[in-house]
This record gives structure tokens, C-alpha cells and sequence, in this order.
């Protein structure tokens, strides 16, 4: 039975009205173009109203799954669905497996560091992460493709969406890790001058130099759009709420990777940031 008035899950109607309106997500992002810096991260600053860092990302990117699995596996109850594409899985497999890398892995495992992030950051991601993930879940739940020859004549749309998916999945962990390696040469640093008696409290940066760093300042960011492109594909064109996740990751996340670029400038300097672009190779 359905729970409070169609909602948990959502209706076809109610899930319907959920990814149109998300779909206008990219209009609220405008504001972005209008600030130098979101405040997490390098651009963190000291707040009685932050967020650990380890606790922010894995709270406000672990729901994305999870909102996804639950809604997915509701819908399909609720429209009495004995069993799932294969298809399906494997795109309910991918999102998740990209986030709990995201959201436990990497916070929680991986990084040697980590800033804390204002509330408002975290609210927003929270929301943005429960909403997508409630949006293809109901896509992949039964509101989308229902039975395995809804997929057959979209099987070689599949197999290419699944190559560079993972080709975007593999590229975002590398430069990620590049990131953490940085930071950890830093803290080496840090713990060598201590040893000296020096005392330094200032953050060190450091310019990331290895494979797309040369190009980019945020391969990260672009591996990750190669990643949901890749999955888009998989879903097809008629997988709306995929395509909205793609223009919602390009509008939410260009104006940072613009504005850090203009960050990476102050820092290091024309000279050494040289004819990198912020986010898209020889173009943005």
C-alpha cells in the first residue's frame, strides 16, 4: 500500500511532477555564477554552523544510493512487478557502486584530509542526492523499461554507454587519488618542519601535474560527466531522469571548476597554470 498519499513510493503521477521539476534544478544554479567560491573544501572557512568533512560527504552523498535502491524497489512493488530487467540492475549497480566510492570509500578510507563544509552545502547535496536518486529509481522501478525486450533492440547502446562509464569511472578515482596524494606529500611536509621545530599553520597547495592535470584543473569533474554521459546512453533518450542528471552535474559543478580555475590563478600564478583550462580540454 501506498504511503502518505502516494508519495513514499511516488506515484506514476507524483514521480512524474518530481522529475519535471527537477529538470528546472539547473535554473537555481545560477546563482553559483555569482560567488567566487562554494564554502567546502580549499574555500572552507571557520563556522560554528560546519560540518566535519569525513561526516559531510559520506551524509550528504550516501542518500543518493540509497534514496535510489529504496524507491526503486518500492515502485516495483507497488506496481506488481514480479522481477526486473537485467538492465535495470546493471544501472542501479553503476550509480551505486560510483557512490559508495563516493560517499564511504574515498571520505571514509582513501583521503588523508578533509575540510569541513559549511551546513548550507550540505543540505543542498542532501537534497540534490535524495531527489536524483528518488528520480531514477523510479525510472529503473518500473516506470521506465518493465521487461527485457523493452531492452533487446538497445542492446549495443548498452554495451558503448557501459565502456565509457566505466572509462569515466576509472578516470575520476585516478585523478582523485592524484589529489590525495598531494595531500598527503603535503602533510609529510608539514610533519618534516615540526620535526625541525618549525611551526607552520598554513595550508599547502600544491599544483596537480600528472595525466589530464596537464590540460585540465578539474579532470575530476569532466571523468565524472564522461561517467553519467556513459549512463545516459545505457537509459537510452528516453530516460529523462538521466538526462536530467547530466545537466544538473554541468550546472551545478562548471561555475566551481570556473571559479577555481580563477582560485588556481591567485595561487600560482599565470605562469605555472599556464594554458590549463578549468573543466573542458582546449575549451572551458
Amino acid at each position: 500500500m501506498a504511503m502518505t498519499n502516494g508519495w513514499l513510493p511516488p506515484s506514476r503521477e507524483h514521480w512524474e511532477l518530481l522529475v519535471t521539476c527537477f529538470s528546472i534544478f539547473p535554473v537555481f544554479t545560477a546563482i553559483l555564477w555569482l560567488r567566487d567560491w562554494i564554502l567546502m573544501g580549499k574555500n572552507s572557512t571557520s563556522s560554528r554552523y560546519n560540518i566535519p568533512g569525513r561526516i559531510g560527504w559520506a551524509t550528504m552523498e550516501a542518500p543518493g544510493f540509497i534514496s535510489l535502491l529504496v524507491t526503486m524497489t518500492a515502485v516495483q512493488k507497488s506496481e506488481g512487478l514480479e522481477s526486473l530487467p537485467k538492465a535495470n540492475w546493471l544501472m542501479a549497480m553503476l550509480y551505486t557502486t560510483h557512490y559508495v566510492y563516493r560517499s564511504i570509500i574515498s571520505p571514509l578510507f582513501l583521503a588523508p584530509s578533509m575540510s569541513p563544509m559549511h551546513v548550507t552545502v550540505w543540505a543542498s547535496a542532501l537534497f540534490f542526492q535524495t531527489t536524483n536518486g528518488a528520480c531514477i529509481g523510479g525510472w529503473l522501478g518500473g516506470y521506465g523499461p518493465r521487461t527485457a525486450a523493452d531492452w533487446a533492440e538497445r542492446m549495443p547502446y548498452v554495451q558503448v554507454g557501459l565502456v565509457i562509464f566505466l572509462l569515466g569511472f576509472v578516470g575520476n578515482i585516478y585523478h582523485d587519488d592524484e589529489l590525495r596524494e598531494l595531500r598527503r606529500q603535503a602533510a609529510r611536509e608539514q610533519e618534516e618542519k615540526k620535526g625541525k621545530g618549525a611551526v607552520d599553520t598554513q595550508k599547502v597547495y600544491k599544483l596537480p601535474q600528472a595525466a589530464l592535470f596537464r590540460y585540465i584543473l578539474y579532470p575530476h569533474y569532466f571523468c565524472e560527466w564522461v561517467e553519467w554521459v556513459g549512463f545516459w546512453i545505457i537509459g537510452g533518450s528516453g530516460c529523462i531522469p538521466a538526462r536530467n542528471f547530466v545537466a544538473n552535474e554541468l550546472a551545478a559543478m562548471t561555475p566551481q571548476a570556473v571559479s577555481g580555475r580563477k582560485w588556481y590563478l591567485e595561487k600560482f600564478g599565470e605562469e605555472k597554470v599556464g594554458n590549463r583550462k578549468a573543466v573542458i580540454p582546449g575549451l572551458l
